[in-house]
């Protein structure tokens, strides 16, 4: 009996749901266009057309198209911009962009709002300026947005109510569900005499809900999740908020991520408080927008972040980064809003309207975009198993492991003349700096096989002599421009917890002494910084910029990442390929957007050090500034233009036998080699290393080892039998025994103290067992 009531119940927990599907909600959306600077900028020839190029299609043309196709089926009756329309206000060709892909909307008779964000502004709109600075009155009428955006244009729609005076500010009036909602847009640093315009615009139509929008308002915590207010939200919560009942929604951009919050009104309501900005995401935002839905019959505000473009992307061109539905706080989520209470005291007769869907809008948006799209799966790779376990390159001119010192100790200036050797052997690196400036670590990247890092301690731009390291002037390295063979230059790079931008702003990663303007025929601007600049800037992104050689001349050009975490591990690369000289930058293996074309070499003086850790402005006179403020594992430059499967996150070519007792035949590559009980190996021409793993691969053989070349790793198999020293051979755990003509690796299988335990692992054909050291090992 028990169980058939309880699938009584079941059943009819069922018929409610499908009843309440049937019955339909009161529902409708807002969608959301946020900072939409970098596909105005990275659209144009300017900068290469990069997206029509890449993709053949275009993210802000995308997202207004995909509104206009679908706003009636997601009731979607009105949409906002909140402003940075474009990124560099005085270029035309930016407004041209933006102006194309805002005008399919009209065309569509899809009615929105826009305003101007910083970007769009012409006066010194400082991002660290309070909110005093900057405002609509120190701007004129000549500004570009209000000549691509006039209020002769906004009146074609007919949600329009009005402009400010002056034209920065505008409001709207659309109708959903039966009811009339106010939309009130605050263009970039409002004044007070648009505070004074706004509040009587809301005075004017005192019973409507009101959504207020503006550029600056709310902030993310450097976890990327946490939202906080700003000076600018609190000078707007005092001014015109937390006194106007009716505005019950604030919806923002301008600070990266999303998130929200509620905060308690004068009436003692809430007040819903959105950020979203995905500027600094994959692709300048890879297209994402949100709709925010306003469910009037489950009292509930549903929130959803999506790209429509994803889905529209060649399928060749898809990374793992290509999300078409994000998930987590700020991107999908749902917040309760009892509508009628809310909105009780300025409008007693609102109710929700007739039913008009059948379900969430949301839910059936999240269904549609994942039908379109599959989610790319993340790619498989390897962990190292060794030191060596890299992908090597017969280009690479200078490779720092930052992992030769002692873990916990500082880096100091002692009787050995290098502190961080070169991989080549060619351009070892000097240390300069006091003792407990910079620390050797065990930390590194998981996907680096070096076993650690330098973590630079007290590196502050705000204080001088900054701790670093640098090259002999007269080296290997110094001679090299790379002007026919392009270049890769990577890195594994951990910005500091404690990073900010007053700390290390512009800290370098990677510099060549003296000034650009130095060099012959320099044609750029400040010729005071270094050559070369690899630093992390004010806003926590990569920046790539070297000294180019023009067709006369020289001058600098830079590549720039999205928004990097501090505290997390990052692997860079830079390509300059050899034929084109585009350069691009990936991070975590994927492309970043804002590339450059035509970057011919990295142009310096022959006779200056490379720096890791600091950069140099003005030359000797200026020292050395801006120090490093986090930990680098490793760095590699090379004179080719590498493909990822030649990076340093990729593995030498494993070599697995299908079970024991196998002849393996290698390949003539470097080669990482599983070896198995009684198997023989050939290991051909590459740098290999063959790995035993337990007891049970023991009897192998290797017809080929060469010492000094070839390597054997037993870190697996001496932790299998316990062992938790350094040095194995010392501590007689390991040895290398003759056997005829041949080498026979022994290990210890029960301690040191008992010697006859010794088990041959793997015999050496045609090697000498005092010729097996240390260093062919790896434990």
């Amino acid at each position: 009996m028990k169980v058939c009531h309880r699938i009584g119940l079941m059943l009819a927990g069922v018929f409610m749901q499908n009843l309440a599907f049937a019955q339909g909600v009161s529902s409708f959306g807002i969608a959301v266009l946020p900072d939409t600077q970098f596909y105005s900028r990275y659209a144009t020839p300017a900068e290469g057309n990069q997206f029509m190029e890449r993709y053949g299609s275009e993210p802000y043309t995308s997202q207004t198209s995909w509104l206009v196709q679908n706003s009636k089926k997601y009731n979607i009756p009105f949409v906002v911009h909140v402003g940075d329309v474009v990124d560099q206000q005085s270029k035309i060709p930016q407004w041209e962009v933006a102006s194309k892909a805002m005008k399919i909307l009209e065309d569509g008779g899809v009615n929105y709002s826009i305003l101007a964000g910083n970007h769009d502004v012409t006066y010194g709109c400082s991002y660290w300026g309070s909110q005093t600075d900057c405002t609509d009155e120190q701007r004129t009428s000549n500004d570009n947005y209000l000549k691509y955006f006039p209020t002769s244009r906004a009146q074609k729609q007919g949600t329009f109510g009005g402009r400010s005076p002056n034209g920065w500010h505008e409001y709207h009036i659309f109708t959903a569900e039966g009811q009339q909602y106010l939309v009130l847009a605050l263009s970039w640093r409002a004044s007070n005499s648009a505070i004074a315009w706004a509040r009587q615009v809301i005075k004017d139509h005192p019973t409507l809900p009101v959504i207020l929008t503006s550029h600056e308002f709310l902030a993310i915590q450097s976890d990327g999740v946490n939202v906080v207010e700003t000076d600018y939200s609190n000078f707007l919560w005092d001014q015109l908020i937390k006194d106007n009942d009716q505005i019950f929604m604030v919806v923002c951009g301008h600070n990266h991520g999303a998130g929200h919050k509620a905060r308690v009104n004068s009436y003692g309501h809430p007040v819903w408080e959105m950020v979203v900005d995905y500027q600094m995401a994959y692709q300048g935002g890879n297209a994402q927008m949100q709709v925010y839905e306003f469910d009037l019959t489950n009292n509930k505000i549903n929130g959803l972040s999506f790209s429509p473009w994803v889905p529209e992307k060649p399928e060749s061109t898809v990374t793992q980064f290509d999300r078409a539905l994000l998930s987590g706080n700020g991107n999908d989520f749902s917040v309760d809003m009892d509508f009628a209470e809310r909105f009780k005291g300025f409008n007693s007769t609102f109710i929700a309207g007739s039913t008009n869907y059948h379900t969430s809008i949301v839910e059936e948006l999240r269904n549609d975009i994942a039908e379109s799209f599959t989610e790319p799966s993340e790619p498989v790779i390897l962990t190292p198993l060794d030191r060596d376990d890299y992908a090597h390159s017969g280009n690479t001119l200078a490779h720092w492991k930052f992992d030769t010192g002692t873990v916990g100790t500082p880096v100091i200036n002692g009787s050995d003349k290098y502190a961080v050797p070169d991989q080549t052997g060619k351009n070892p690196l000097h240390f300069e700096g006091k003792s407990g400036d910079i620390m050797w670590s065990a930390d590194h990247h998981a996907y680096s096989a070096s076993n650690g890092s330098v973590c630079f301690m007290t590196n502050d731009k705000t204080k001088p002599n900054p701790a670093f390291f640098f090259t002999d002037g007269n080296g290997a390295l110094s001679n090299e421009q790379f002007k026919n063979s392009g270049y890769t230059v990577e890195a594994f790079v951990k910005i500091a917890k404690d990073w900010t931008p007053a700390n290390g702003a512009w800290m370098n990663i990677l510099t060549r002494d003296m000034p650009r303007g130095w060099i012959g025929g320099y044609q750029g601007g400040d010729g005071g910084e270094s050559s070369l600049l690899f630093a992390v800037s004010s806003l926590r992104e990569f920046q790539w910029e070297p000294t180019t050689f023009l067709s006369s001349g020289v001058a600098e050009k830079t590549n720039w990442s999205g928004e990097v975490m501090a505290d997390t591990w990052e692997h860079v690369a830079i390509v300059n390929d050899p034929v084109t000289h585009d350069t691009t930058m990936y991070v975590a293996g994927a492309p970043v957007l804002r590339n450059v074309k035509s970057a011919v070499g990295i142009a310096g003086l022959n006779w200056a050090a490379w720096v890791v850790g600091a950069g140099q402005y003005g030359g000797w006179q200026g020292g050395h500034v801006n120090g490093f403020r986090g930990c680098i594992n490793e760095i590699r430059i090379t004179n080719a233009a590498l493909t990822p499967d030649q990076w340093l996150t990729a593995r030498k070519n494993r070599v697995t036998p299908a079970g024991s007792r196998q002849v393996v035949n290698a390949t003539n590559n470097d080669d990482e080699i599983i070896v198995t009980g009684g198997s023989m190996f050939t290991g051909g021409n590459g740098h290999n290393t063959y790995v035993l793993r337990s007891i049970r691969d023991a009897g192998a053989t290797v017809t080929d080892f060469i010492v000094g070349r070839d390597k054997l790793n037993l870190i697996q198999l001496l932790k299998a039998v316990g062992y938790k020293g350094s040095d194995p051979i010392a501590d007689g755990y390991v040895r290398a025994v003759n056997q005829g003509g041949d080498t026979i690796i022994q290990v210890d299988t029960d301690g040191a103290s008992r010697p006859t335990a010794f088990r041959t692992l793997i015999t050496l054909k045609a090697t000498t067992a005092n010729k097996i050291d240390k260093n062919s090992f790896y434990f």
